[in-house]
Parts: C-alpha cells; structure tokens; sequence
C-alpha cells in the first residue's frame, strides 16, 4: 500500500521570529491544511517557535481571520509519561470544572489498584467526551510538543480535528538534530509538512547560539526555581553540556564526566546562590543530545569550536598550534603529541580545564608548573595523564573545587620522605568534589589529606579502594553529601574491619554508594544515623548476609547481584536506569557466592524506589513501613527464586503488587505474606503464624477492598496446590495502627457454638430466659473480615472479573464476618459460596440482603458447606439469601440459623432444593418485626412444595415476631427431632412444626408461648403429626401479660 503524499513547504528563515512569521503566513494560506507539522530546522529549533506563535497568537490585537481563534492551547509534553497525563494538561489549558479533574484521579487511583503502569495509562473517553464538546463552541489553535516516539491520533484525547489549525513537532530533548524523511514516514496524520530550507548545520554559532536561547526560555518558564535568574545562565549550561559531549567521546569517559555535570556548572561558577543544587539537577535532567546524532553534532560542535567569541578552546592533535587567546573553558586531547610549553599560556584564564591523552601516550607526562598561574581554575578533569604525586601541578591551585583524576598515574615515584616536605596542599581547601577513577594516589587519601578537605561534598572512588576505607573518614568531612566507593580491586585476603561507626558523624550524607564490594559482609550500624541519607546502593556486594537497616529519610535501595550499573545514581534519579544495568551476572560471580537471605528495611519511611535482583538465598523481605505504591515482581523485585516470606506492614501507600503472569505466581515458593496497608506508629507486630501446616500463609489487614485484587492474583494462582494454604484478610478503616492484631490460630475442625450462653443486650430487653447464641468466633483456615471503615467494599462486591474479592469469596473463604460496615446492596458476591462454613454480619444499618440473587437459572446456588448463618442488627435488611434462582438452592449443611434486630426482614432463607434443610438443628430469631415467613418458596412459576423438611431440628425460639405467620411459607415444616420451642411476642403466628416421623419413645417437645397465641394456632390432627397433644403442656411465658380492655372500665 502506497503512503500518502504529505503536502511539502519550506521557509527561509534563520531565527526563530523569522519562522514564526513565515508559519503563520503559510497557515494563513493554506487554511484547509490544518493539521501541521512544523520540523524547525531539522528538528532543532521547533519547539521554540512553536511557543512563540502559542505566545503570539493571542497578543495579536487586529488578526486577519484566518488566525482569528476562540482560544489557543499549548500543550508541552516534551518529557512524554502517557496518554493520559496529555490528555490531563489539555483539561487543565481548558479549565475544565473539578468533576471532570476528579475523573483523572479516580481512574489513576484504580490503576494504580490494578498495577497499570504509568506509560500504559490511556485517556479518559468520559473525559475525551467533555473536551470535545467545550471546543466544538469556536474555532481554535492547538500547539503541541510531542515527547513520545510515535504521532499521536488527536481524536481520542477529545480534540475534534476540524474548525481549528494543530500545529504540532516531536521534540524528545533539548538539542535533536534528524533526517525530516524519518519524520514524515511517522506522520499519517499531517496534511502540511513545514520545514527550513536550512539544517541547523548549515547556521552559524551565533544562530544556532540565538535559537539555545530561545530553547532555553521554555525550560525556564516550566520550573519557579529558576524565574529569578538570568536565562542567559541556561544557555551557558547548554552550551557547556553541548561541547563536553563532543570532547568526551569514549562511551565510558562520557558516562563517568556526564554523571559530573551539575558539579561542573555549580564549582565553575555558572550557576550560583542558594538553589544552585536545585537548579542545577533540574538542568541535568533537561538538558539532553541524545536524540542527535553524531555527524551532525560533530558539525555544530566544530562551529563553536571555530568562533572566536566560544568561551571554549578545544585542542586536538590537528589543530595544534592552537589558536592563542585566554578562553575560560579549555579542552585538550592528544593522541599522540605532547603538550607544548606556551599551554601555559592558554590555561591561564580557564575556569575548567579538561586534559585526556591516549592510554598508549600518557607516559610523557605533565609538565611542571602546567597549571602556576591558573587563579581561576575550579573544574579539573584529568584523564590518562602522569604526573607528581608528591608534586601535583594543580597543588597550589586555591580556588580548585572539583577534581576528577582518570586513570592517572605517578610520574615517578617519590620516596615518602621527599612527599612529607611538601605541606601546603592549597588546593585541597575549597575541593568539593573529589573523584578518583582508577587512579591508585594513596597519599591524598591519608588522614592527614582528607583533614585538608574540609569543604567535601562528594567523594568517589572507583578502582582503587574498598568499603574498608570508610574507617579512615570517621570524625571527618562533617558537610559530605555524597560518597562512593565502588568495584574496588580483587583482594586476595579478606580484611575484617569495623565500620560500625564510620555515619555516626555523617548526619548530611544523601547517597551511598558501595556497588562492587563482594567481600562486605555486614552493613554498618550507624547508617540508620545518617537522617538525611535518600540513596543507598549495594549492587555487586554478593558477600552481605543479612541487610537490617532502618534509615527513615532513605528513599531508594539497590541492590543488583549482576553488579555495579554503568551510570552513578544521581541526585534526580535516585534509581540506575534500566540501560546502564548489567545485562546478566558478572563472569565472577557465581550464584553460590550470593550469601543474602534476609533484607530488612523496616522503618525506611520515606522509601519508593526499589531494585533487587539475582538473590538466589534471599528467604525473608521486610518492607514494612515503606511507602511503595506498587510492589512488582517484574520490575522491582527481580529473580529472588526462594523468597519465602515477605512483610508489608504498616505501608499506608501500597495499592497492588504486580506478581507478574499466571506462570510467574505458580513458579513462586513464598510460604508467608504479611500485609497492613494501615499507617503504623511505632514496632510494627507480626502475627501468629501456624507453623509447618500450610505451603502459604496469607494475613492481610487493607483499608481499600480493591487491594483484595492483588492477593486474589495469588490465592487463585495457587490452585493446583487447593488446601496447602490459608489466609486472613480483614478489610476495615484506614485508621493509625500500632500493629497487626495478632489473630487466632486458624482452626480447620468444627465449629463450636456456645449452646445458650447469655448475650449481653439480648438479656438487657428480653430477660435470662431468652438466650441467644454467642457469634461464631474461631476463625477458619481461610477467613475474611469485612469492617467499619472499609473503603470500596460495595463496588468490588460487584465487580466481575477473576482476579478479585468475589472469587475469592466465593472460591475458596470459609468463615466470614461483617460488622459496622455503611455497604448498601448485598454483603456477599452473587452465586455460590463454595466452601463457606460460617458466616456472621452485624451492625449494617444499611444492607438490604446479606446474599444476592445470583447465578444462572440452570445453575443451582447456595453454600453446599454452610453451618452457620448469625445475623444482627441489620435494620434495612430485607432477606438472608434472595430468592431468584427457579433451579434450587443448597443449604445441605446449614445447622444454625440465628438472626436478632433485623426490623425490616421479610423472610430470611429460600427453600432448599428437595424441600429439605436436613441439617439445621437450631433456629433463633428475635426483634425481626417485619418477618412474616422464615423460609419462602423459590419461585410462583413452580407449584410450591406441601412440606419442608427439617429432620434434625431441636430448638425454635422466636421473640418479639409481631408478623410471623409461620415458619415455612405455604407449607407444613416437619421437624420430628423437636425438643424445644419458646415463643414470645408473635401474635400472628398461625402454626407449629409438625412432628411426623418422630421417632417412638421420644419426649414430647416442650413449648413456652403466650396462651393466646396458643389457643389460636391451626392444627392439622394427629395423622399428619400436628396435633396439640403431641407437644407438652404449654408453659405461659413468664413475661406473658394478660390482654387489657379496649374500652374504658367505667360505667
């Protein structure tokens, strides 16, 4: 199928007015065309016209009509997250009303429940919806920045693509150079293609300069830290970024320089005053030349280079004798020449200063005295170059702050007493960074060096030393924020050494960094004293056994068995990115040789980032305390085959865990998870745990009931293993916790009810003589509580899909308790309750049934192992069970059935399928006012049954049933094992079970009921087997009162 041909319009234009003016005249001009892509020049330079015409527009006091628009929308998405978060910022442009804002958060809240991931989130069609009809009342200009890699369809965000002009542009970073046939193969929407007739190759530094600062403006304008300052001071750290790229061009240079880009601007000077660090690493992250590539780069580099007015001096092997002049940056690589004596004379002036030689041409060495007279000299990046250790050439350098040393190597070797002569290292007071990158100087990391270093606030050594070295910085460098000491050098005898107290002191420590050291067996005690401490690294340090930490301002660990990552973690992400990992473990490394089984990070606060990976030993994961948002197996906790128990108590945060396919949880040996999603003040408490009993334990207290998604993703993932798990989960309110209540060993035998025991309001209203059952208390091996405060409990009660409470209800819950719960609707998913056992609900002052009709009409439904069925207190409750299903209903195992306050209940069970409950032994039901059958029949469309079966039936109390007719509806109820009956207060009742089948020699039943209610009842005779004379006597209720007068007793 052949493309469609995008129509073609290039500008002439050098600047950006230039080419916003000739865009708006091409728009004006081709008016139909109105869906446009504007690519700069080559790429460079859009995003900067585009919002000057977003600010031009509007300003425009008499437009011609064809730029005559309603409202104008610039929407910058140049750092792309989602659709979703697009679609937010067109709402936010509109000023859409707070429901509509509302919808964003409702539905990034579910997602966040369902572990959706922040890139996969779509847009909003409800909202999309909204959008479309606010714009559709004018005509409008929309000016959009594309950060993703593909077009986006504008329809689906709610833009309608007509009566209005888009102007759109991918812009990805800062500074992209590209070929325009690359983007219009991507482009399937656009119907006019604009471009300048000049690449920005083809312009010269002082243009390509002009338009950085227009670029930079953008950046300015998106973060309040930096309205105060000069956005000439961003284009200078544009530039400065720009040129380090092109001098540091091995991969592994440039990463180890790049991660030093915000201490290069801070300590040469370029950005300065109190939120400097700030600044500073908002423009790392921005400024970016990634998506250029290196021919073209290389051309723009080499214009600056050539300009005389560029701040930068860059010396190569070709351009020697270089150009004279004092520049303030300088930059020399040579392969293989060696530097002239008049480099002096360059170096002067510089403020940064980067010398790299060949690795084969670093021999020569520097010469002395190279840097005496450089006064201003505060950046020093040196790599591959030899010179004195005992005399530096930067040692009397006094405004030196940043010194970065490359695999150096002494010159030659000065005896150590030749060294002690030299005391006034002065360039070692104002350092603030010291980075040593395989460079083995052991002088200037002695005692009495580091003493000199009063101002350190980052210290980095790779290559050289090992964790051990933290020994000798205790009681020092007080202002240290950052310190690495990574992959140091095989050591063929491990030093025991006690670091224990080395961060007691290092109260403004924010990063550690011990990626490599395999032989550090224990993590320092102190750490958990370094209280401003957000970043701890241990990739690589196979050799750890147990890591215990509670650190409450850490807010990323890594810990990555593959190894150290390519690239530091830096102030902004305080994460490694998923490129600069280890694509498989170190050929060193055996997995053996991974000792950890425990990591405990309880305490941690303030943590959300987290990395573990290839832990083979790790048994035990205590995360409590943490405030993770999504726990992923896939992402976050990764190849930790034999994890066995994991702990997330007390993480008020925690809306899913993401287990990963349904291959992944079968494949998973946890034994024991522990969940609070409660907040937690103080120890958190672990439950009690039935030991050696279960394959998997679950207990889980979560405020938000759709949590119960995350957990039914595992306890369904566990079938093939049915009956070798248990689990606890209790859904109530959100309210501070001191810790996990411990609950009663699960009990898996029978269910104990006490037999009569006083109930404390029951004998308040109705006296001793009315007892009433205590509630099922022994939680089985599988129990869910559902309680006050509960969030989101009657949504996801009707919520169809597999992963969630109701099929973990209905599959696989065994004893259930409602209480205190605000849940309209129903208690119970709809359909059969599989393996429930027993069921108490109470205090639902607003629940209309507890058991919904559900299932298909073929479908038989019920609770096949229900023995128990205790209700109270539900005051709008109108039925236990509705009827609904013309199949049947399956009550085989019901044997209590105790309900109490239930005014507005009209009936409380359907009959069961063969008109039989041939296990209830007990009835209690008292103060239910509107009840006028216990048992109804299924459906009028079936003739009902003439008799019901209760064949082991012992005790009937009812009280205070005003209504009740009788027990079965339209039916004779058979209870031929009947020993008890006590009745109070219901004055409507017509019959009594009849006892057919009774056994000979049994007892007659004895029966306590008001005389009048007696004397009422209908009979059936003795064939049927009702008949007064087969009860006891009648005993009259010791609360009976005999009926008054209706009129008056005078005469």
């Amino acid at each position: 199928m052949l493309r469609k041909i995008t129509p073609f319009r290039s500008i002439a234009a050098t600047d950006v007015d230039g080419a916003r003016e000739e865009v708006l005249d091409i728009v004006q001009k081709n008016i139909d065309q109105n869906i446009i892509y504007f690519d700069g020049w080559s790429g460079f330079g859009a995003a900067a016209v585009l919002r000057s015409i977003a600010q031009a527009v509007p300003a425009m006091k008499a437009p011609p009509p064809e730029l005559q628009f309603g409202r104008t929308i610039y929407i910058d998405c140049s750092t792309w997250i989602s659709k979703r978060v697009m679609q937010r910022r067109i709402a936010e442009q509109l000023k859409l009303d707070r429901a509509t804002m509302a919808l964003f958060d409702k539905q990034d809240e579910e997602d966040d429940i369902d572990g959706v991931d922040q890139g996969s989130r779509d847009v909003i069609w409800k909202v999309a919806a909204i959008i479309d009809q606010t714009l559709r009342e004018s005509r409008f200009l929309m000016i959009f920045l594309n950060g993703s890699d593909e077009e986006v369809f504008l329809s689906q965000f709610g833009i309608p693509e007509y009566h209005c002009i888009i102007i759109w542009a991918f812009r990805r970073c800062l500074f992209t150079i590209h070929d325009p046939s690359k983007i219009l193969d991507k482009s399937r929407y656009v119907r006019l293609f604009i471009t300048c007739n000049y690449w920005a190759i083809n312009l010269t530094s002082s243009q390509i300069y002009a338009v950085f600062r227009e670029e930079t403006d953008s950046i300015v304008a998106c973060y309040p830290c930096m309205w105060d300052i000069d956005p000439t001071v961003v284009t200078v750290c544009c530039l400065y970024r720009l040129l380090m790229q092109h001098i540091f061009q091995s991969k592994t240079i440039f990463a180890w320089t790049s991660a030093h880009a915000p201490k290069y601007w801070m300590c040469d000077g370029i950005i300065q005053g109190s939120r400097a660090k700030e600044i500073s690493n908002v423009l790392q992250k921005e400024i970016s030349f990634s998506e250029c590539d290196a021919y073209r780069h290389k051309v723009v580099c080499d214009k600056f280079k050539e300009d005389p007015k560029n701040p930068l001096v860059v010396v190569t092997d070709d351009n020697m004798p270089f150009r004279k002049g004092s520049p303030r940056w300088v930059s020399i690589t040579l392969k293989y020449k060696k530097l002239q004596e008049d480099t002096k004379t360059l170096l002067a002036r510089a403020s940064s200063i980067f010398i790299q030689f060949q690795e084969t041409n670093s021999s020569s060495g520097l010469p002395n005295g190279l840097f005496q007279g450089c006064n201003n000299l505060a950046v020093l990046t040196l790599s591959y170059c030899s010179f004195s250790f005992a005399s530096p050439p930067f040692l009397h350098c006094e405004k030196l702050r940043f010194l970065g040393l490359d695999h150096c190597t002494d010159l030659n070797k000065t005896k150590l007493e030749e060294q002690n002569c030299i005391t006034n290292w002065t360039c070692l007071h104002s350092l603030c960074v010291l980075d040593l990158h395989y460079t083995c100087w052991e002088e200037i990391l002695s005692e009495e060096k580091v003493d000199l270093m009063a101002n350190i606030l980052e210290l980095n050594i790779e290559g050289v030393r090992g964790w051990q070295y933290t020994n000798k910085l205790q009681k020092r460098l007080p202002y240290l924020q950052r310190l690495r000491i990574i992959k140091p050098p095989c050591q063929a005898n491990k030093t025991s050494m006690d670091i224990n107290e080395s961060f007691r002191d290092k109260t403004k420590l924010e990063i550690l960094d011990f990626s490599g050291n395999s032989d550090m067996e224990n993590l320092p005690t102190s750490l958990s004293m370094a209280r401003k401490l957000e970043a701890l690294v241990l990739d690589g340090c196979c050799g750890l056994e147990n890591v215990v930490l509670a650190n409450s301002s850490l807010r990323s660990f890594s810990f990555d068995a593959y190894g150290a990552a390519s690239q530091w973690t830096s102030a902004t992400e305080l994460l490694a990115p998923e490129s600069s990992r280890p694509k498989c473990s170190s050929a060193n490394v055996d997995k053996k040789d991974v000792k950890t089984s425990k990591i405990s990070l309880e305490g941690c606060a303030q943590l959300e980032n987290l990395f573990l990976r290839e832990l083979p030993n790790l048994v035990e994961l205590d995360l409590s305390g943490c405030v993770i948002k999504v726990f992923d197996f896939k992402t976050m906790v990764v190849d930790v085959p034999n994890l066995k128990r994991l702990f997330l108590l007390g993480c008020e945060h925690l809306c899913s865990i993401r287990w990963g396919s349904f291959a992944d949880v079968q494949a998973q040996k946890l034994e024991l998870l522990c969940i609070d999603t409660r907040p937690c003040l103080g120890k958190v408490l672990r439950p009690s745990i039935v030991q050696h009993k279960f394959r998997l334990q679950v207990h889980a207290i979560i405020a938000d009931a759709r949590f119960a998604r995350s957990l039914a993703s595992l306890i369904l993932g566990t079938l093939p293993m049915a009956g070798a798990y248990c689990f606890n989960i209790s859904i109530t309110s959100p309210s501070v916790s001191a810790g996990v209540a411990q609950p009663e060993e699960p009990n898996s035998g029978n269910i104990v009810v006490a037999a009569a025991a006083p109930y404390g309001d029951i004998c308040n209203e109705v006296g001793p003589v009315w007892d009433f059952p205590q509630p099922p208390t022994s939680q089985l091996d599988r129990h869910i509580e559902i309680g006050d405060g509960s969030c989101g409990v009657e949504s996801e009660l009707q919520l169809h899909r597999y992963y969630s409470l109701p099929s973990v209800m209905r599959e696989f819950a065994q004893s259930l308790h409602v209480h205190d719960s605000s849940i309209r609707g129903h208690a119970m998913p709809a359909g059969s309750m599989e393996r429930l056992r027993w069921c108490r609900v109470e205090r639902c002052p607003n629940l209309d049934t507890v058991f919904p009709r559900g299932g298909y009409a073929y479908e038989m439904v019920g609770c096949p192992y229900l023995e128990i069925i205790w209700a109270s207190h539900l005051l709008m409750g109108r039925c236990i069970w509705m009827k609904g299903s013309s199949y049947g209903y399956d009550f085989t195992s019901l044997q209590h059935l105790h309900l109490h306050s239930c005014p507005s209940l009209e009936y409380a069970l359907p009959v069961c399928k063969g008109s039989s409950f041939p296990s209830l032994k007990t009835l209690y039901i008292i103060r239910c006012g509107g009840l006028v059958h216990v048992f109804v029949q299924t459906s009028k469309e079936h003739p009902p049954s003439s008799s019901v079966e209760f064949p082991k039936l012992t005790t009937i109390h009812l009280h205070d049933l005003p209504s009740l007719q009788q027990v079965c509806e339209a039916a004779e109820t058979q209870a031929p094992a009947l020993e008890s009956t006590r009745i109070r207060g219901c004055w409507s009742l017509c019959r009594l079970p009849a006892l057919m089948g009774r056994e000979p020699g049994m007892r007659r039943p004895a029966v306590e009921i008001e005389k009048d209610v007696w004397d009422a009842l209908e009979w059936g005779g003795v064939d049927s087997g009702h008949h007064p004379s087969l009860y006891e006597a009648p005993v009259q209720s010791r609360h009976y009162k005999r009926p008054m007068p209706r009129g008056t007793v005078l005469r």
